[in-house]
């Protein structure tokens, strides 16, 4: 039982740390390119993002690798230094891998994630305001027995075990924490969000995260109270959805404050070992009161097990 409690404060105290806190298995065919809509500024002066020509195959957007700055100044320490990091050019799920997409995979292969073994996860309760250890929380019911979740709602629930498992099946990986960065900024060279400096960009969200007084009143300005349908916001300046809010994202790297002091400037892979894994993007439950993870150079860390109501993953693949 102490195990269990432990693992159950681990993984909700990665979620709520505050600010002063795909698919079927299938061959890789060619499809067209696509345009996707933009959330990026366009007043803003020329970025990456301009010279990028978004490539789409399979669901998977085509990342051209090159030079960029990761981190920033104006956050937490651990968040800091801002260091040049080059990475390879990489595919990536142009959304959140959803739960049609997951069930796919436990249809083919009968897994079981380790939230149905434990028989129990971590749900927030949108009505008390609370994280609660729920009996049943699963992927298929992920804020608890009875609870429903829509086929192109991003899967969640799943622990970062879940999420490779998922992956390998898949035949692709968790992005690398810097990959992740680079694809999430769009193209924006040390900007505040995945989209530019202004939080609501024409007085709008345009991302899924928590208006209002965070727990107390959510207003659900933005259109959603909890967790919505992928793709509900535009894509940023390299056509890839929801990489800010809706739900926390896996990453394939060992977490550790300090590892910007000694990242390695290729193709960074993580720390060597730990015990937590680095989750990025933040999620619905991210508001400026409490928890402005949004901001697209936010970190934060979950324990391999942990399987929340507010976390899920996107896959990458090699070029």
């Amino acid at each position: 039982m102490g195990l269990q409690v432990r693992r159950l404060l681990l993984m909700i105290a990665a979620t709520l740390i505050p600010f002063s806190l795909q698919s079927c298995q299938r061959e890789f065919s060619k499809a067209p390119a696509r345009t996707n809509q933009s959330t990026a500024d366009s007043s803003s002066p020329a970025t990456d993002a301009d010279n990028q020509t978004h490539i789409e195959r399979d669901g998977m957007i085509l990342i051209n690798g090159r030079k960029f700055l990761m981190g920033t100044e104006d956050g937490m320490s651990y968040e800091a230094p801002v260091h040049e990091v080059t990475v390879k050019s990489f595919w990536m799920d142009r959304h959140e891998v959803t739960v049609a997409e997951f069930a796919k995979f436990v249809s083919a292969t009968g897994y079981k994630t380790d939230a149905e073994k434990f028989g129990w996860s971590g749900a927030f309760n949108l009505k008390t305001g609370e994280w609660k250890r729920t009996k049943g929380a699963n992927w298929r019911h992920p804020d608890g027995p009875g609870s429903e979740t829509a086929a192109n709602e991003p899967v969640c629930q799943v622990s970062w075990n879940d999420a490779a498992a998922y992956a390998k099946w898949a035949g692709k990986r968790l992005p690398t924490e810097a990959e992740w960065e680079y694809a999430a900024r769009g193209g924006l060279e040390q900007k505040k969000y995945s989209w530019g400096d202004e939080l609501r960009p024409g007085g709008k969200p345009v991302a899924n995260w928590w208006q209002g007084n965070f727990p107390d009143r959510n207003t659900g300005e933005d259109g959603f109270v909890g967790r919505a349908p992928v793709e509900s916001f535009p894509a940023n300046g390299y056509g890839l959805y929801d990489v800010t809010g809706n739900v926390w994202e896996w990453c394939a790297d060992w977490y550790a404050d300090d590892y910007y002091l000694k990242s390695a400037r290729d193709d960074p892979r993580g720390s060597d070992d730990g015990k937590e894994r680095v989750i990025r993007g933040g999620s619905w439950m991210c508001a400026e009161n409490f928890c402005n993870n949004y901001r697209v150079a936010a970190r934060s860390q979950a324990t391999p097990d942990s399987g929340l109501n507010n976390l899920g993953f996107r896959c990458v693949r090699d070029e």
